[in-house]
């Protein structure tokens, strides 16, 4: 048995289709989801946990597409099944580093994967340092959000100001990161998708409504793109050195190449599927499969 760990029990895509590739390949698999558990730290491991109340089999791994929602309470129940040697995938610890926008640019570039310059914010803003560290137009990110949310370009440093009084108004400030904007090709960025440490493919993004983000999930139009050398590179590296066995890398492109824009741990994949002509559905139950063999 395999536990499809989501927030709630609505099928998106992604869930409905690996249950249908799942089914397909004979593989039992359960969709799960946080609020139904209660974690008991005790002597007795494997009875520490009940599912809906009830002691429960535990599976043989944990599919978890929790992603940059995840809560501390999803963080301590995937940690909790690590404990009792449950394969989880991803693992608790890879999800809070790329959910951590600041951290995983941190090491990244320990590792020298070529990474946007980039900069936490610090209330009150010095503007004059952006201006000189970072640069206009950059973009404003704040550290947790997916799907091109929270994510905003500002073009200038009276736009900047505004947006930062603006945000230190609230009662509870968010924490915020200013980027090195790549504009080689705008409203452009390839998306690569790896699985176990193998590239799957690679898809060209491209807004459509001239914005400068280029999510699938924002109406962004998406085309197969040719993998080379140095994309192998920086997908295969940026997911080892998170530890995602399972990643949506996304590349921003540069003059001289590429940079890691950032990555993701519950990547979708219909436009993959949709454009690309890829069964990545099937790719994640047969490494899920296989992972299950250690348990």
């Amino acid at each position: 048995m395999i536990w499809y760990l989501r927030k709630d029990y609505k099928l998106d895509y992604e869930a409905s289709r690996v249950i249908e590739e799942a089914k397909k390949e004979k593989v039992d698999i359960q969709v799960v989801s946080p609020e139904d558990f209660d974690i008991i730290v005790t002597r007795e491991d494997r009875t520490s946990i009940r599912f809906q109340q009830e002691k429960i089999a535990l599976p043989k791994l944990i599919l978890s597409r929790t992603g940059s929602g995840t809560s501390y309470y999803t963080y301590s129940l995937l940690r909790h099944f690590e404990r009792l040697h449950v394969p989880v995938v991803n693992n608790a610890s890879s999800i809070e580093s790329a959910k951590d926008k600041m951290y995983s640019t941190q090491i990244l570039q320990g590792q020298n994967i070529p990474v946007p310059k980039t900069m936490l914010v610090r209330f009150p803003v010095n503007s004059d340092i952006v201006d000189k560290q970072i640069g206009f137009p950059c973009v404003i990110k704040v550290l947790s959000g997916s799907y091109g949310k929270g994510v905003h370009l500002v073009k200038d440093v009276f736009a900047l100001e505004e947006l930062m009084d603006f945000v230190a108004s609230l009662n509870s400030p968010l924490n915020i990161l200013i980027q090195e904007y790549i504009g080689y090709v705008p409203g452009t960025d390839v998306r690569v998708l790896v699985v176990g440490g193998k590239i799957l493919g690679a898809m060209k993004r491209s807004s459509t409504d001239g914005d400068f983000r280029a999510n699938i999930a924002r109406g962004g139009s998406g085309e197969p793109y040719e993998i080379d050398e140095e994309v192998t590179y920086l997908a295969t590296s940026t997911a080892k050195a998170l530890d995602l066995d399972i990643a949506g890398i996304d590349l921003l492109i540069d003059e001289n190449g590429y940079k890691v824009c950032e990555a993701n741990s519950a990547p979708g994949f219909e436009g993959f599927e949709k454009h690309c002509n890829i069964n990545v559905a099937k790719e994640i139950v047969m490494y899920s499969k296989y992972r299950t063999s250690s348990f």
